[in-house]
């Protein structure tokens, strides 16, 4: 059985053409650039999300930043006081105030959506409706 999953958000700065770290998945491109990543440890979320990006499907940044906002809060919320029914951990560090980008915030939207819809396991109650393949 599944017992969980963990959300990682990594920031990297560092000089100008700096090359890519081959234990990270983040490429720092330029002088004071900071990218932005979501790291599941969850194989089949990467290929559940790779059948799901397609760009027909998708909406602005401000819906899953809006969205992820309150995914986020009630996660945490979980993590603090977790159940014999939550065993995902840990906190995620999601900043409103920070620009995350699309693909970042795409990604994490798309993580939630894997762990309600095909995890089974409900964050928030009444969440978005979002059609799936």
């Amino acid at each position: 059985m599944f017992v969980g999953g963990a959300v990682f958000f990594y920031a990297c700065s560092g000089p100008k053409n700096m090359a890519k770290n081959e234990t990270s998945s983040v490429e720092v491109t330029g002088e004071d650039s900071v990218e932005y990543d979501v790291e599941t440890f969850n194989s089949n979320f990467d290929s559940w999300y790779q059948l799901q990006n397609t760009p027909a499907s998708y909406r602005s940044q401000s819906y899953y930043e809006s969205w992820n906002q309150q995914y986020v809060s009630a996660w945490n919320a979980k993590c603090a006081s977790p159940s014999r029914n939550w065993s995902f951990e840990p906190v995620v560090g999601y900043d409103p105030t920070e620009d995350y980008g699309f693909e970042m915030n795409h990604k994490l939207f798309y993580y939630f959506m894997y762990v309600e819809r095909v995890l089974k396991k409900q964050i928030i109650p009444g969440g978005p409706h979002v059609v799936f393949k």
